[in-house]
C-alpha cells in the first residue's frame, strides 16, 4: 500500500519535473536564439551595438536550453 503511494507520488513528481524542464528549456533556447539573431532582425539590445559577449551568452543559452529539453525527455531523475 505504501509502496503504491510512493510510486504514484514519484511518477507525479517525475511528470511535473519533465514539464518544467521542457518549459524552461524552451525559454532558454528561445532567449539564446534571440541573442544570436537580434542584430539581423534590426532590434537593439539596451540601445547598443552587439558584441561577442552577446553571441557567447546566446550560445550558452542555446546549449543549456537544449540540455534542459533533453533532461525532460530522458526523465532520469531517480537512479
Amino acid at each position: 500500500m505504501i509502496e503504491d503511494f510512493q510510486d504514484k507520488h514519484r511518477k507525479q513528481r517525475t511528470r511535473m519535473r519533465s514539464v518544467v524542464d521542457y518549459t524552461m528549456g524552451t525559454v532558454f533556447l528561445l532567449l539564446g536564439v534571440y541573442f544570436l539573431i537580434y542584430e539581423k532582425l534590426g532590434w537593439k539590445l539596451l540601445n547598443r551595438e552587439p558584441s561577442s559577449i552577446d553571441y557567447l551568452i546566446g550560445l550558452l543559452f542555446v546549449v543549456y536550453g537544449g540540455w534542459r529539453i533533453y533532461r525532460g525527455y530522458k526523465k532520469d531523475y531517480y537512479r
